[in-house]
This record gives structure tokens, C-alpha cells and sequence, in this order.
């Protein structure tokens, strides 16, 4: 069994795509992955399945969700592994001014080609500061993301092609995701 972790893009934001854990978990279940557990109201899964392509699975979940709830959200799925990497890469891990709940990482669906990263490499954000690894993207904000132009510019280049969670929700994940695997 492999743990994934589920990440749903735009649900439960204001009034829009309004979806319960309780429900969603059920919906997870009636897929017949495994013990779902979720965390906060954002979209956040995690469970085991036996599925081991997750383009396959993230394309059964959305597909289950719409005919569900009637919309379809972008999900983003990795592996307890994958999630380990994300932790173990974060470029400003060594920094003690760092506060973690200004601390994002945006989960993209694919690599972003290296357009895309010349585009985001290019941006001179002040005073935020952005890092991208692969399939994340890794944003600074130390003065919160309320009033900055950041997400807005990054959503244009990245065309909506991913998710992001602040540092407390990726630490979270990442326990609860190794909690399931040692429980296998």
C-alpha cells in the first residue's frame, strides 16, 4: 500500500465548491481508497490505496468529486515520500527568521518546463522571496500575503496549475502521512 497525500485546489474558499470533510472523506472511501484522513477545511487528504500511477488516480478523484459535488477541483497528489523531499529540500530551512505560517509552498500538478522557471526566475519580488525546486515552488512572505502582488503575477505565469499550503499544513501532512505508513 502506498500513502498519497491529497491536495484540492480552490475548494472552500468563500462561498464556492463547498465541500465537508466528513463528505469528502466519504467520497475517498466510496473510491475505495483507504483510510482518509483529512486536515482543515482546505481539501487536504491523506490515505493509502494500492494505485501506484497517481496521474491515473488524481483523475478518478476529480471525476468522483464532480459527478459528486458538481464541480471539478485540480488535484495534486504525492507520495509520503514525495512530501518527505518537499520538507527535506525547503531552501530557507536554516534560516531562524522564518516565520512558518508565512511560509508557502505551491504543489504544481507538472514540472514547469524551463520557460515557465525563467519566467518565475525573473521576478524581483521585495520583500517576498520565492525559490522553485521541481514540482514546487517554494514563497517567503514575510510580511504576509494579504496585500502582496505576488500570488496574483504567479497564478498568471503558472496558468493555475497547482495548489499551495503553508509550512504548519506541509508539517502536518507529512505526520500524518508517516503515522499511515507505519501503521501498514
Amino acid at each position: 500500500m502506498t500513502v498519497v497525500i491529497s491536495m484540492l485546489r480552490g475548494i472552500n474558499v468563500g462561498s464556492h465548491n463547498r465541500i465537508t470533510m466528513d463528505a469528502l472523506s466519504a467520497l475517498y472511501r466510496s473510491l475505495e481508497l483507504r483510510e482518509p484522513e483529512t486536515y482543515v477545511q482546505s481539501g487536504n487528504v491523506v490515505f493509502t490505496t494500492g494505485e501506484r500511477n497517481l496521474v491515473k488516480l488524481g483523475k478518478v478523484i476529480e471525476t468522483g468529486i464532480e459527478r459528486r459535488f458538481g464541480f471539478r477541483p485540480q488535484v495534486i497528489l504525492r507520495t509520503t515520500s514525495d512530501l518527505r523531499d518537499v520538507v527535506a529540500r525547503n531552501p530557507f530551512a536554516k534560516r531562524r527568521d522564518i516565520e512558518s505560517g508565512k511560509l508557502l509552498v505551491t504543489f504544481l500538478a507538472t514540472d514547469p518546463g524551463p520557460e515557465t522557471c525563467d519566467q518565475i526566475l525573473r521576478i524581483k519580488p521585495d520583500p517576498e522571496e520565492v525559490r522553485l525546486h521541481g514540482r514546487e515552488l517554494y514563497i517567503y512572505f514575510p510580511n504576509g500575503m494579504g496585500r502582496s502582488k505576488l500570488p496574483a503575477l504567479l497564478e498568471k505565469i503558472l496558468k493555475k496549475s497547482g495548489t499551495a499550503r503553508n509550512w504548519n499544513t506541509v508539517s502536518k501532512l507529512l505526520e500524518i502521512a508517516e503515522r499511515l505508513e507505519s501503521s501498514d
